[in-house]
């Protein structure tokens, strides 16, 4: 387990690095926001790109798999909403809660942490694992928020679903490399060292990154953030670990990175979505901050436990 963590801390050490050049403002959010966009739309894509190119869809596409992570997202998902419902807020709160206690940071944190840790192989279940937070996850809060403020469903929040997604670099790069793969059309070495050499850029600038929005972020409202916090890094790795391993029988390895991506914090984007509708960003903004300081060792648990199931 010693290990494990000796492993996992330099990935937490660059996040610290990140935290310390925001806080003392030597990073301001302006760069921040800016990094977050080389990240997100050119050194990730990149990344994602030149993986998915070298997969085939049978390789990445394995419905039980889908089954099992969805199962468990779903049931942690009615949990984070049942107790939220009881304390009696908003529909909107609601559905921002709950996508706290179910989306991690496997795009930022995972992606890149989870290929090194575990193998090139991890990155097909993690692509999977990305893909359905993105297209079922990311759909659902979007129609919750924008159905309940209308009060009914309409076309137009289908439309705003489906072009948020059209327009998402990940989902756009790993569709792109399984057209590219599947076309069976080889990588030039000019453009194969292209994409290598900038998605090598993903890891450290995503992770510092993390770090560095982190310092603009509060730990107000620390008892609701602790309980999503909960949910995120022990509850969801717990019944997925459940699904996978009894429930679905995944296959051992697709299994194991499916709970350690299921362990990752919380995801920055829930936050970009909370200030964007003005839903509770700053109860998102503790739970990011708490559930990315306790993941340096639960993460790490995780991970250990997870190597011994292949």
């Amino acid at each position: 387990m010693l290990s494990v963590f000796l492993q996992t801390l330099p990935f937490f050490l660059i996040i610290g690095l990140g935290y310390g050049a925001g806080r003392s403002g030597f990073f301001p959010e302006v760069a921040t926001a800016w990094l977050t966009k080389f990240v997100f739309y050119f050194a990730l894509s990149a990344m994602l790109f030149r993986f998915s190119a070298n997969l085939t869809l049978a390789d990445v596409l394995d419905w039980n798999f889908v089954m099992a992570y969805l199962w468990a997202t779903g049931f942690v998902y009615g949990i984070a909403t049942m107790v939220a419902l009881l304390r009696r807020i908003s529909i909107q709160e609601v559905a921002i809660e709950a996508q706290c206690a179910v989306i991690g940071n496997v795009g930022f944190l995972g992606v890149p942490m989870l290929a090194m840790l575990m193998g090139e192989a991890a990155i097909g279940p993690v692509m999977i694992v990305l893909a359905v937070d993105l297209i079922v996850f990311g759909s659902l809060v979007v129609i919750l928020i924008t159905g309940s403020r209308d009060g009914r469903m309409s076309l137009g929040i289908l439309r705003t679903v489906g072009l948020g997604l059209l327009k998402n670099p990940m989902i756009v790069s790993i569709v792109l490399g399984l057209t590219w793969s599947g076309l069976r059309i080889p990588i030039p070495d000019p453009m194969n060292d292209f994409v290598a050499i900038l998605g090598g850029a993903a890891t450290p600038g995503a992770l510092f990154a993390i770090g560095a929005s982190l310092a603009s972020k509060s730990a107000e409202r620390a008892t609701i953030s602790g309980w999503l916090s909960f949910c995120k890094l022990v509850l969801h790795p717990g019944f997925v670990a459940l699904s996978a391993l009894v429930l679905f029988r995944v296959e051992p390895y697709a299994a194991a990175v499916m709970i350690a991506a299921a362990s990752l914090p919380v995801a920055g984007n829930v936050y970009m979505l909370a200030q964007h509708y003005g839903v509770a960003p700053k109860r998102v903004s503790a739970s990011i901050l708490i559930s990315t300081t306790a993941a340096i060792v639960t993460v790490s648990l995780v991970i250990g436990w997870v190597n011994q199931l292949y």
